[in-house]
């Protein structure tokens, strides 16, 4: 094994962090709501209001022609930034000057959406804007691997999943009682610049140095960001596909919007309100199950019933909002799903830096699982319409809850915490052949 093979959390055991926790985990917390509030509160409410304004009876495949493209560009870019980010030596940090650069240029494209009038101009801004806040939360998410002891990496990771749920909702409970649109994207591109300078004003970042013995960052080098082997590394490989299809099931909110005003009848008006008092609710569930279950994962050393839980509970949420007759059904299917997405969030994060091969290269490697996020964003959308036509939202849910329960059944070939290396279930470097004499 090479020094550059030494698993994240062997490098990191009994070094003092650069940052204490108590400035830490509110700096990760900052920028990653600020991100969020800016990439799921369009997702969830303001390009569905845009798109109905701009498309009129198209602005269902309009939405879907716009998510797909910008989840594309957010594909491309994470894991772009995540290694230009593990290769930054600026002295301001490698990870503060690409979380505050895409904050304060991905503020700026979000304001920008406001302004567009054709569904072309909103797609290439929206990729803008994935794009940017990509290559925040890339350099974000490298801080759990960077600084974040592995016993404390449960707690942290239940924290920081927070911020899935308080993003969008701090971002829609913003905006819903604004009548102005310009008004509306204006909000939530301030709040994301603030948060930004916020995160990078808590955190402590050292100017990374340089060996001299790594290749340069050139094309080949940036092609690589894409990509680590699987056959070599695999317990990355399935904690790739259990992030993926069970963050495939947890899309089906961004068509709540759509979801409500078809099935239901809502006005596009009024559909906001709706829209918060599920966000409230879940969110409510979430914010408690995913700290509860973070210290009781980091106390009982396990982690896999938990994602099998989540697993579990998203395909019940999802048959339940596949079949609801009423608004009270969507509610209890949406408690269900708040319950599971705290529980997954809770432990995702930190499984995730477990497996994780390297610690110079932790930035990229964590922007490679991240693609597993940013994939249902374009794949969802992608299949959304055929199954809408095929048997509506009943199809659409049914399918993505069969996707939860195939990723609570993946997660059982990763090992547990403490079994890294026992042969019973997937390794995290298989140990390359010796040379022939």
């Amino acid at each position: 094994m090479t020094e550059t093979d030494v698993p994240v959390a062997v490098e990191l055991e009994g070094r003092k962090p650069a940052t204490p926790l108590g400035r830490l985990i509110p700096a990760m917390l900052s920028s990653n709501i600020g991100a969020l509030a800016a990439l799921l509160t369009p997702l969830q409410l303001l390009l569905t209001l845009h798109l109905t304004t701009i498309a009129g009876n198209g602005a269902a495949a309009a939405f879907g022609v716009v998510t797909g493209l910008g989840a594309l560009f957010a594909l491309i870019a994470n894991p772009l930034g995540g290694r230009i980010s593990d290769r930054t030596a600026a002295r301001f940090g490698r990870r503060r000057t690409w979380i505050l650069t895409g904050g304060l240029s991905g503020a700026l494209a979000v304001f920008a959406l406001g302004f567009t009038t054709e569904v072309w101009q909103v797609a290439v801004v929206w990729a803008l804007t994935q794009t940017l806040f990509n290559f925040q939360q890339a350099a974000t998410s490298a801080l759990l691997a960077d600084q974040v002891p592995d016993t404390k990496r449960g707690t942290v990771s239940g924290t920081i999943g927070l911020a899935a749920a308080i993003g969008p909702l701090l971002g829609i409970a913003a905006v819903s009682a604004i009548p102005d649109p310009i008004v509306q994207w204006a909000v939530i591109a301030v709040l994301a610049a603030v948060l930004a300078v916020v995160a990078v004003l808590l955190l402590r970042d050292p100017q990374h140095a340089r060996r001299p013995d790594q290749a340069r960052l050139g094309i080949t080098e940036l092609a690589k960001s894409f990509w680590l082997n699987p056959a070599r590394h695999p317990a990355f490989g399935w904690a790739w596909l259990v992030r993926f299809l069970i963050t495939c099931a947890y899309a089906a909110g961004t068509y709540n919007a759509l979801f409500l005003i078809n099935r239901f009848g809502i006005a596009p008006e009024a559909v906001g309100g709706y829209v918060l008092t599920l966000s409230l609710l879940s969110v409510g569930l979430l914010a408690v199950t995913s700290v509860v279950a973070g210290l009781i994962s980091d106390r009982l050393r396990r982690q896999k019933p938990f994602v099998i839980a989540a697993g579990a509970l998203a395909a019940a949420g999802l048959v339940g909002m596949s079949v609801a007759p009423t608004l009270d059904v969507v509610y209890i299917a949406t408690a269900a799903l708040g319950i599971g997405t705290g529980l997954f969030f809770s432990i995702d994060s930190a499984l995730c830096v477990r497996v994780l091969p390297s610690s110079e290269n932790a930035g990229k490697d964590f922007a490679v699982i991240n693609m597993a996020n940013t994939l249902p964003q374009s794949f969802v959308p992608f299949i959304a319409p055929l199954l809408l036509a095929l048997g509506g939202y009943t199809a659409l849910y049914v399918t993505l809850a069969v996707l939860a329960i195939l990723g609570a059944a993946a997660v059982l070939r990763i090992p547990e915490i403490g079994r890294e290396g026992d042969p019973r279930w997937a390794l995290i470097t298989k140990p390359t052949a010796p040379a022939a004499n």
